[in-house]
């Protein structure tokens, strides 16, 4: 761990052993993070790599409210939903999983018993890309509970290896964009004019994409069979909170506050779940992934001269990958990331978490396949009715 001061009174802390993968790009951003007007501290964590304007994987403590510090996809997290299946077979339910790049319509739809997890009125009235996943690094994931390393913990949970769960990474899908835009088309980077006005858009961003992680996971779980259940895990990684009469931003950071938090791996690794109990020189925040070590471009260009398109959608782990966009499949590729591994010894190394249990991945879900998987979301044929 690193800490040094700014160019002004700001200190940048990273939580990284010298043998963690850092761009010397993602600490120069936390720096210039770190002149701006009013920034106090930044808390760099193992995941951290360079992003648009401000480092991914940074939780960052300010007198003054930087829109563009949130980012764009505000509301981005990772929810976890225990699901019952009697068996799981991944080249079974992959192909059983439902066409999630396709929006459910509130009307067109509104049969479809997806709709039963919303309670109440749309956050923002944001009916756009319901019920989708998103590009990127989003994926809605079966997995099963692999180790186990705090058993009373994941008792509490409703957990044991060999349990089945659903993981969800997705976001506001268009509306923290639509917030962002609307912010920097008048100010740029500079601060918001009016905080109060941001924050209840925002908050706005970070209810609807929660409630899109349960639609998501209840589209998955009708679709194999199951019922949709509750979150036992839901944590926004990319958000403005105010703490202790301060604006504490957090890109790609997962509040770390007592809480339970999953750390993403990858499609080809196990991810984890932690008790994450973070203090304020990390910015109360922990890892939320396993962070990038290359560019999209870099990870295409490798890809393709290491591995082929068949190679990619089954893993080492005997897990498969849904995904019908190849260039996507490339630029997702396990060895794009960093090791988790390697993340989650530094965080238990600063006293940041404690692992409880690990994922295993059967089956990523990032695109519709609609080539090698004909079957459609059946509900796709059952547009009529009244939304209950």
């Amino acid at each position: 761990m690193s800490q040094q001061p700014s160019l002004r009174s700001a200190t940048v802390t990273v939580f990284a052993s010298p043998t963690s993968w850092i761009e010397s790009d993602a600490v120069a951003q936390c720096h210039q993070v770190a002149a701006l007007d009013g920034m106090t501290h930044v808390a760099a964590m193992p995941d951290l790599h360079p992003g648009k304007g401000a480092p991914i994987g940074a939780a960052m403590t300010s007198s003054v409210l930087y829109p563009l510090l949130v980012g764009s996809d505000i509301g981005c997290g990772i929810a976890v939903f225990p699901i019952g299946l009697k068996r799981a077979v991944p080249e079974k339910l992959a192909a059983r999983f439902p066409d999630l790049d396709r929006a459910l319509d509130p009307e067109e739809d509104a049969d479809d018993p997806a709709w039963a997890v919303v309670r109440g009125d749309i956050p923002a009235g944001h009916v756009e890309g319901l019920g989708t996943v998103g590009r990127g690094n989003h994926f809605v994931e079966l997995a099963r509970i692999g180790s186990v390393f705090e058993a009373g913990h994941a008792d509490r949970l409703g957990l044991a290896a060999g349990d089945l769960v659903l993981v969800v990474h997705s976001g506001s899908r268009g509306l923290g964009e639509r917030i962002l835009r609307a912010h920097t088309e008048v100010h740029g980077a500079g601060p918001a004019p009016d905080p109060g006005a941001y924050l209840a858009m925002h908050d706005e961003a970070v209810r609807w994409g929660s409630l899109n992680r349960r639609l998501l996971a209840a589209r998955v779980a009708h679709a194999l069979g199951a019922r949709p259940t509750e979150p036992i895990v839901d944590q926004c990684h990319n958000l403005v909170e105010v703490r202790d009469g301060s604006y504490l931003h957090r890109k790609g950071a997962a509040p770390g506050d007592g809480r339970d938090v999953l750390i993403a791996g990858t499609r080809g690794t196990p991810s984890y779940l932690v008790a994450a109990h973070a203090g304020p020189d990390a910015g109360h925040s922990v890892a939320h992934g396993a962070g990038r070590k290359m560019s999209r471009a870099d990870a295409l260009r490798r890809g393709r001269a290491k591995h082929t398109v068949e190679e990619l959608r089954r893993t080492p782990m005997g897990s498969l990958v849904v995904c019908g966009d190849r260039q996507l499949l490339f630029e997702e590729a396990p060895g794009a990331y960093k090791r988790i591994e390697q993340v989650i010894a530094d965080l238990v190394e600063y006293g940041l978490a404690t692992p409880v249990a690990t994922t295993i991945p059967l089956v990523t879900y990032k695109t519709p396949d609609l080539g090698s998987s004909p079957r459609r979301d059946h509900r796709e044929r059952r547009r009529k009715g009244g939304r209950p």
